[in-house]
C-alpha cells in the first residue's frame, strides 16, 4: 500500500474540475485518506518546489501555484504512485494521451491541472508539507474484496 500527495492545482479549481478528477481516482479504487482546500503561500511553494527555486522558470511556477486555492489530497492504494501518475498522463497536456486526466482536460504544459508525487521519498516529503499524521483517516472500504484480491 502506498500513499501519494495529489494537488488539484489552481487551474483545476478555477475550471470546476475537482469533482470529475476525484471521481476518477475513486473509480480506480484509490482511497482519499486526507483532503483540504488551501491557498499555497510563497513559503510553502518554495518548500514544495525546492529543487526548482533557482531555475529560471520558478517565478512563473510560484505565481501560478499561489494564484488561487488548491485541493491537497493524500491518496492511498496499491502502487498508488505509479497508478496515479499513469492516470494523469504526460506532464504537458499537449502530449498527454486521450483518456488520461491531462489528455482529456489540459492543453498546456504548465496549466496541467494536477500534481502527484513521483516517488515514495517525494510522497513522504510532500505529504508532510500539507498534512499532519492526525489528518489521515485510514479506512478499509467494504468494497475492498471486489476491488483487489486478499493477497495484494
Amino acid at each position: 500500500m502506498q500513499r501519494s500527495l495529489v494537488l488539484l492545482k489552481p487551474d483545476c479549481v478555477e475550471r470546476k474540475l475537482i469533482g470529475q478528477i476525484i471521481a476518477r481516482f475513486e473509480a480506480k479504487g484509490l482511497r482519499i485518506i486526507a483532503m483540504k482546500m488551501l491557498r499555497v503561500s510563497p513559503e510553502l511553494s518554495k518548500k514544495h518546489y525546492a529543487e526548482h527555486v533557482s531555475k529560471p522558470f520558478y517565478p512563473g511556477l510560484e505565481s501560478f501555484i499561489i494564484s488561487a486555492p488548491i485541493v491537497a489530497m493524500a491518496v492511498e492504494g496499491l502502487e498508488a504512485i505509479t497508478v496515479i501518475r499513469n492516470m494523469l498522463g504526460a506532464t504537458s497536456g499537449l502530449k498527454a494521451a486521450p483518456g488520461t486526466i491531462r489528455g482529456d482536460f489540459s492543453c498546456s504544459r504548465q496549466m496541467n491541472l494536477v500534481h502527484a508525487s513521483d516517488s515514495e521519498d517525494s510522497a513522504k516529503r510532500e505529504l508532510e508539507l500539507y498534512f499532519t499524521e492526525s489528518d489521515f483517516c485510514d479506512y478499509s472500504p467494504m468494497l475492498t474484496p471486489v476491488i483487489q484480491a486478499d493477497d495484494e
